[in-house]
């Protein structure tokens, strides 16, 4: 499978941390690999966006996650292959993906959810219309914070995961929306870019308006074709924003002038 998605690390009591890890098999299906201790795999199965991987995976996801595309992996299985596809003319070898998979609007998704539990998409909005910052608590809950304190017997303490200290969210319409929709965005690159930011800056609040310029102002840019990858959040199903698909345009085709 092409991995496409990766959110921000949460803590977990069981695997103590976990990334929801979504992406596309060569026969253009989605698959949700849940879960995955990321920072804690060895280095040869750290894998990244738009990476070709190998993994064996179980029928269904865990518990009562019925989602149609959540699968458990083996994750001794991951095996990587080669690097990740380039960026270059256009991001031809992303789109080339990408651009062949099915776009739908967050209702038309809704409705696929509640006929046969479909819970991930692309959404190509219609306009993009701000990106919203609030304030959240710093602090992780009390039980995720409890987990982050304890020390593996294995792998010694657990490895730093600051919660970020804003939430993020993208006001957006779609063709068939009535008014503008919220979406939280959980993307990964978010918030390593949060992090680095507030260290380069000193300031969170800095830090945040730097996430603004890259997320906004870049990456939904009117030169941008952009889309986004959303998911739902188990079990209470809401859709998010889990990543960012963010192509240049493609340049128009000179109209033909036949000579006067």
């Amino acid at each position: 499978m092409l991995i496409t998605v990766m959110t921000y690390p949460h803590p977990s009591e069981k695997y103590t941390e976990l990334v929801c890890t979504a992406g596309v098999t060569e026969s253009g299906e989605w698959v949700r690999l849940y879960p995955i201790d990321y920072r804690y795999r060895p280095k040869y199965q750290q894998f990244h966006k738009y990476q070709w991987i190998e993994v064996e995976l179980e029928a269904r996801g865990m518990g009562n996650d019925n989602r149609k595309e959540s699968r458990k992996p083996n994750l001794d299985s991951i095996v990587i292959l080669g690097e990740p596809l380039p960026v270059a003319k256009g991001w031809a070898a992303r789109r080339a993906i990408i651009d062949s998979l099915p776009h739908h609007t967050v209702s038309q998704l809704q409705n696929l959810y509640d006929s046969e539990r479909t819970s991930l998409g692309i959404v190509r909005p219609a306009e993009i219309i701000e990106l919203e910052i609030r304030k959240s608590g710093p602090e992780w809950k009390s039980e995720w914070q409890a987990v982050l304190n304890q020390h593996s017997l294995f792998e010694g303490a657990p490895k730093e995961l600051r919660k970020l200290p804003f939430s993020f969210h993208y006001v957006f319409r779609c063709e068939d929306d009535p008014k503008p929709r919220r979406a939280m965005i959980e993307d990964w690159e978010l918030g390593v870019l949060f992090l680095k930011e507030a260290r380069r800056l000193g300031s969170d609040d800095a830090a945040a308006e730097s996430v603004r310029k890259k997320f906004f102002d870049q990456m939904c840019a009117s030169t941008c074709d952009t889309r986004f990858f959303m998911g739902t959040r188990f079990p209470y199903n809401t859709w998010l924003v889990i990543g960012v698909f963010w192509p240049p345009k493609p340049p128009r085709s000179p109209l033909f002038e036949p000579n006067p």
